[in-house]
């Protein structure tokens, strides 16, 4: 099979197309035939060094959508259309940039009964997994509370601020730039924040008793000003690590921390385990309300798989406002 392997860091030109052997499915796992897969700033993170060595070849790669090739447990039948994500795919095993994977079948998802096409699918999976995990796990959201998402043109910010107004939440959103208030508005942003550096005053503007949940998507370059944004009793989850490095210097937990409220970091990796298993996952739904027009698309360009370098080049210079995916 054809698939893109990284043998060393560096910047896109790294990711070389090679015929490479694919594995055949053990007991727990499920082999899949790619049909697309999204793009994501973890296979940047990959390529670049920045996420462990890089030895051997390593096939990037954290999502696919395709149909099923060969499930030893007969659990799900050849052809039938699924989803992956996560489960050690560019880590522990080759990722998803290939046209085969073989995954853990606790990390694969019956996407039977969905309208949409493959390359809307693809861009699904990590963005509203890890949504789900962030907003209805971590925070317990709930119908009639206000949302504050800090970085919301990221794909998966995006998808946060789709995801909550169509669970009947108010949404704030913020940006960097103006130009982006229309595509925050069109994904379901009641109100946006032009974020110069510090959002919680005008934040407070909006909300004068705080905010009931707040979505770091930035991380810990901006989470000191964002959690001064939530009520008391309120609870912020860091899901981001857009401004740097993951990591809070002389943190005050009496005075940088606002009085009875709940900080946390929800990392992807627990997708497929026992402490989060994907039966009940939304994912469904989503593709359902997406193909339905009652949620907005995430996808904004669409690559062939010979052109994964240019889909990693966008990526890279922060112009996508949204969902790239690569079709095979």
């Amino acid at each position: 099979m054809k698939a893109y392997v990284i043998e060393q860091p560096g910047g896109p030109e790294v990711l070389q197309m090679r015929d490479i052997a694919s594995p055949e499915p053990g007991a727990d796992e499920v082999q899949i035939r790619v049909r697309a897969f999204g793009v994501n700033r973890a296979e940047v993170y990959r390529r670049t060094g920045k996420m462990g060595p890089i030895s051997g070849q390593v096939v990037p790669g954290i999502e696919a959508v395709g149909e099923v090739i060969h499930d030893p447990a007969g659990v799900f039948r050849t052809g039938h259309p699924v989803a992956t994500a996560m489960g050690g795919l560019q880590f522990s095993r080759n990722g998803s940039y290939a046209e085969q994977i073989t995954v853990l079948r606790s990390n694969v998802i019956s996407l039977d009964g969905t309208a949409l096409s493959w390359e809307e699918l693809a861009a699904l999976p990590e963005a509203y997994l890890t949504i789900w995990g962030a907003l209805d796990k971590s925070l317990a959201i709930d119908q009639g509370q206000t949302l504050l998402v800090r970085g919301a043109t990221a794909s998966v910010g995006l998808a946060a601020v789709a995801y909550a107004k169509a669970s009947g939440l108010r949404v704030i959103a913020t940006t960097r730039s103006p130009a982006n208030r229309e595509r925050l508005e069109q994904m379901g942003a009641d109100d946006v924040v032009i974020d110069a550096g510090e959002v919680a005053n005008a934040v407070r503007e909006l909300v004068p008793d705080g905010v009931d949940a707040v979505l770091e998507v930035v991380g810990a370059a901006t989470l000191r000003d964002s959690i001064k944004t939530l009520r008391p009793f309120g609870a912020a989850t860091v899901i981001g690590l857009l401004g740097g490095a993951p990591v809070l210097e002389q943190f005050h937990l009496t005075q940088d921390l606002p009085a009875a409220t709940r900080l946390n970091f929800f990392p992807s990796g627990l997708f497929g385990t026992p402490a989060m298993p994907l039966a009940d996952t939304p994912l469904r739904w989503v593709a359902q309300e997406t193909a339905a027009g009652r949620m907005p698309s995430l996808r904004t360009q669409t690559f062939d798989f010979d052109d994964v370098r240019r889909a990693h080049s966008l990526l890279e210079s922060d112009r996508a406002l949204g969902k790239l995916v690569v079709r095979i």
